[in-house]
């Protein structure tokens, strides 16, 4: 692999955080007494994180030193005023309500915009999304392209909505049934696949002859935008900034999860053009967040978000962020170590049905991948596959989706090209004795979102 085509971390370190490496044998015992659930291991027992990209990311000097410049006013904060400020220029919408983190605002989207009975189509799921959107009466309806659900193909945009299928639901259920149309950017559970420009635009046209709203999931929305600069003819040369607001203009509104591409450790916010609907949502705000100029944020937090959103927009962050990830791709690939293609945005993604083909799917490959991994190299990743997508909530049946997958998730500014090969090391030496990883079955399985704390044990055959 050249390394000449991977980028340089463009930021010094300024303060480090020293990690350790426990035994194997202490790795086993730490595993066991888990569950096999890698959630429930703690992080002082972890060498490299790659559980989760969300609030992981090591912030800039200038967001620390926002910190300082906290507005901790119960009321009128003008650490929101800048939020506000940098929401509508980052992506045009007037109307901001603030919230602890992404699934507040999921929480309040889903109870001022669904009526019990409706549908509301996405591309792919995502766990508390489709949660929320489901606890307040809605029915959820997957519609993104079917090349989506295969890891091994390798084609741009793999995000997109099939528009045939949201043609057909409106046509079946018709418009009055259906809530929004939910447009994650990136799409998470897919592999952190994009959605191009041209589909959104096409998006946005089929839902405006049918007066359906249309609103994004914005987490991962400046990867998305690097995605269409690279990929995408007649973008190659716009900003960042203005594929972002260009992309948010096919849209009635987003949720949007700070922790992830804000680049802080806590925050989120739901962002509205249409007044109605925010004023319901400042009125629902108080009820489970709090006051609608903090909502969950202290003012330091709102702060450092503004400021972290604005840094995301640099070409020269985002281009590293992207090529890091791609970087550990590559490296499985070489080794033929099966993963999700292309690459996506914020993670690379095992494939465990075919690293793991002496499993059954209900003996939850991914669930015994990630917690395999673990103890071979002391590197903790996260399952995306039969445990993460649930029970239907009427049959009580497994939900089986076709990806099967570890997700390998990339913290923002938090490790270097040497730690990608530490981690790869330890997925390839794994994959060299892939028939020793035994399947799983439950020990405690809540009833919601149950990856978060379920406690497995091994199955002996």
């Amino acid at each position: 692999m050249d390394m000449r085509n991977y980028p340089a971390e463009p930021f010094r370190i300024k303060s480090v955080e020293t990690v350790k490496m426990i035994d194997r044998k202490e790795r086993e015992k730490v595993i066991k007494e888990a569950g096999y659930n890698t959630f429930l291991i703690n992080s002082e027992d972890v060498y490299i994180d790659l559980l989760t990209d969300s609030g992981t990311n090591a912030m800039s000097d200038k967001q620390w030193a926002g910190l300082m410049q906290g507005d901790e006013a119960y009321a009128g904060s003008k650490n929101f005023k800048h939020l506000e400020e940098t929401v509508l220029d980052v992506f045009g919408f007037p109307h901001l309500v603030p919230t602890h983190q992404g699934r507040g605002a999921e929480n309040i989207l889903s109870k001022i915009a669904i009526k019990p009975g409706q549908y509301v189509p996405g591309n792919m799921y995502f766990t508390t999304t489709r949660y929320h959107q489901e606890a307040n009466g809605g029915i959820f309806v997957d519609i993104i392209q079917d090349e989506a659900h295969d890891a091994a193909l390798d084609i741009p945009f793999k995000g997109n909505i099939d528009l045939k299928k949201l043609e057909r639901l409106i046509e079946e259920k018709g418009a009055e049934n259906i809530a929004y149309v939910c447009l994650a950017v990136t799409v998470n559970l897919a592999g952190g696949q994009p959605v191009s420009m041209a589909n959104m635009k096409a998006v946005r046209e089929l839902t405006a002859k049918h007066g359906i709203k249309v609103f994004y999931d914005a987490t991962r929305c400046v990867e998305n935008a690097y995605f269409i600069k690279e990929q995408e003819k007649g973008y190659e040369d716009k900003t960042i900034h203005e594929i972002v607001k260009e992309m948010f203009s096919y849209s009635d509104g987003a949720t949007m999860s700070g922790k992830k591409d804000g680049i802080v450790n806590i925050g989120g916010f739901l962002a509205l053009r249409d007044e109605d609907l925010f004023l319901a949502a400042k009125e629902l705000v108080v009820v489970f967040e709090g006051m609608p100029s903090y909502g969950g944020m202290a003012g330091r937090d709102m702060e450092a978000l503004a400021i972290g959103l604005k840094e995301s927009l640099q070409y020269e962050y985002i281009r590293h962020r992207i090529l890091q990830v791609r970087y550990l791709g590559e490296k499985l690939k070489e080794a033929g170590v099966p993963i999700v293609e292309p690459v996506g945005g914020h993670a690379v993604f095992l494939d465990a049905r075919r690293f793991c083909p002496h499993l059954d799917q209900e003996e939850f490959p991914a669930q015994a991948l990630a917690a395999n991994l673990y103890v071979e190299s002391g590197v903790r990743s996260m399952e995306r596959g039969i445990v993460s997508a649930g029970r239907d909530i009427k049959t009580g049946e497994n939900h089986k989706p076709k990806l099967e997958t570890v997700r390998l998730t990339i913290p923002r500014r938090v490790y270097t090209y040497r730690h990608m090969d530490v981690v790869a090391d330890g997925v390839i030496s794994l994959y060299k004795h892939k028939e020793d990883i035994k399947g799983l079955r439950f020990v405690y399985e809540p009833k919601q979102l149950r990856f978060f704390t379920a406690r497995f044990e091994e199955i002996e055959k």
